[in-house]
């Protein structure tokens, strides 16, 4: 194997990962929202004024930017601890308003029931870890495969430069 060899082998090792190992670097949550008494409340951009506010329903107890069923109420864009509160004169059944960091409130609006229960992979109070995913297990199998490919590829280009013994 010459000089060219080797970087042909290299070449061929660099395209492979690039094209098989997975760019996800988040989730791909089609939008954001909060989930409070068992259902889903999607954010909106809509400011709700402060003599609006009600009464404290509630705070995010699991935040998570990746994908999966959570117990408690859970969000994938405000931390825990972000407050739930009430709009006066506005069923909680349609809207809940949201704090964000800075103190100004935002609607959410009621999306539907949240599939929590159940879930074998939810995260129960005592567990604050997200779920172990097979693919994770899949990635790793494959970035080591793939380290694979450079090292025979040095290994035969360094086999083939020693001197043939007759």
């Amino acid at each position: 194997m010459n000089g060219n060899s080797l970087r042909r082998a290299l070449l061929v090792s660099i395209v492979f990962m690039t094209i098989f190992l997975p760019h996800k670097t988040s989730a791909d949550w089609a939008y954001s929202f909060v989930v409070w008494d068992g259902y889903v409340y999607v954010l909106s951009d809509e400011e709700v004024e402060v003599n609006q506010i009600d009464n404290e329903i509630g705070a995010v107890t699991k935040y998570s930017d990746i994908e999966g069923t959570y117990s408690g109420n859970f969000s994938n864009s405000y931390a825990s601890g972000t407050k739930y509160f009430s709009i006066k004169d506005i069923s909680t059944d349609e809207v809940i308003a949201i704090e964000d960091p800075k103190g100004h409130y935002y609607k959410a609006n009621r999306e539907g029931e949240y599939a929590s229960s159940g879930s074998t992979d939810s995260l129960t109070e005592n567990n604050s870890s997200p779920p172990v995913e097979s693919s994770n297990v899949n990635l790793t199998l494959v970035i080591f495969l793939l380290a694979l490919f450079p090292i025979i590829a040095l290994g035969s280009y360094l086999i083939a430069r020693r001197p043939h013994e007759r």
